[in-house]
């Protein structure tokens, strides 16, 4: 089949890219930033473009099949600064991406949504797909309206879709200097000598997902024919920043000194994802140990600053 991936030169986007290509699929990437940690992949048709730029990304969709939608604009810490241009950028164009869907015949959508900013401060644990959405960020916001948008979109047009709600994925290719992603961010630090900083007591408990887990249940989500539509995908077990920290001391065999400071006011206590809905519908569950992760992560992260 031929696919699109939109985002595809980043972190998870580029293990797509793999998987698709070892599945056999003909893969064109539509992205406005070449990848970061490694040159052009034989065989992907690359298109470097805005998300925002219409003629660009009607011309990446002709000959399409099915597209992987893994664009966003804003990040959840910063979303709120301009909501304005958080729905513009990712609202709007991606209406007019399923317009174009539409207009080309092409056979299905699969959405990367958010297994935590669309949640909010969870009313139980661990979280289900049918718990109530209540997010507190422009980012968690759009995301869900475009969940929405999808659903209309099959209803009135019969465009097929399926929506993943993922964790905090980690693992090679995530930015370790970037400010996104905990696990890879926290062994940067530690690679460089660094301390690292903790806001609160490092009690708050997160759900963490390894890359290639991820990358098979968004696989599964695209060529199964499962009863639902949305999925979350995590590991299903929280673990605090402090039990991190412990792993990766384990990992690196290295002294690492922890600065604590205030508590954020925002920061969610504890949340962490159901996912019997993807291991029920999708066949789908994780693999990957969090110290195996941590290890594979760990050596990708070391040889960047060797």
């Amino acid at each position: 089949m031929n696919m699109l991936i939109l985002g595809g030169n980043g972190f998870i986007g580029s293990h797509l890219v793999d998987r698709l290509l070892a599945e056999g699929h003909n893969v064109r990437v539509f992205d406005k930033y070449e990848e970061h940690y490694r040159k052009p992949v034989a065989g992907v048709d690359y298109c470097v473009g805005d998300f925002g730029n219409r003629g660009m990304l009607s011309d990446a969709l002709a000959g399409i099949d099915m597209v992987f939608h893994l664009i966003s604009t804003t990040l959840p810490k910063t979303s709120n600064d301009d909501p304005a241009f958080d729905v513009q950028s990712n609202v709007i164009e991606t209406i007019f991406l399923l317009e174009q869907c539409v207009a080309k015949k092409i056979r299905k959508v699969i959405y990367i949504s958010s297994g935590g900013a669309i949640y909010g401060k969870p009313s139980s644990l661990p979280i289900s797909e049918t718990c109530p959405t209540e997010p507190e960020c422009s980012y968690g916001i759009t995301k869900l309206i475009v969940e929405k948008y999808l659903a209309l979109f099959n209803h009135l047009y019969g465009l097929d879709y399926v929506v993943l709600r993922p964790s905090n994925p980690y693992g090679s290719r995530q930015k370790p200097d970037g400010i996104q992603g905990a696990i890879s961010v926290f062994l940067g630090r530690v690679a460089q000598g660094k301390s690292l900083e903790i806001w609160g007591d490092g009690r708050v408990v997160r759900d963490y997902i390894f890359v290639d887990d991820l990358i098979d249940g968004i696989y599964r989500g695209a060529f199964h024919n499962a009863p639902s539509r949305i999925f979350n995908l995590g590991s299903g077990i929280g673990h605090s920043i402090n039990e991190i920290i412990d792993v990766i001391r384990k990992v690196t065999g290295r002294q690492i000194d922890v600065v604590y400071k205030a508590k954020r006011s925002f920061d969610v206590p504890s949340i962490y994802l159901d996912i019997y809905r993807a291991k029920q519908e999708l066949l789908w569950g994780p693999s990957v140990s969090l110290i195996a992760g941590i290890e594979k992560t760990w050596l990708f992260v070391e040889k960047l600053y060797r």
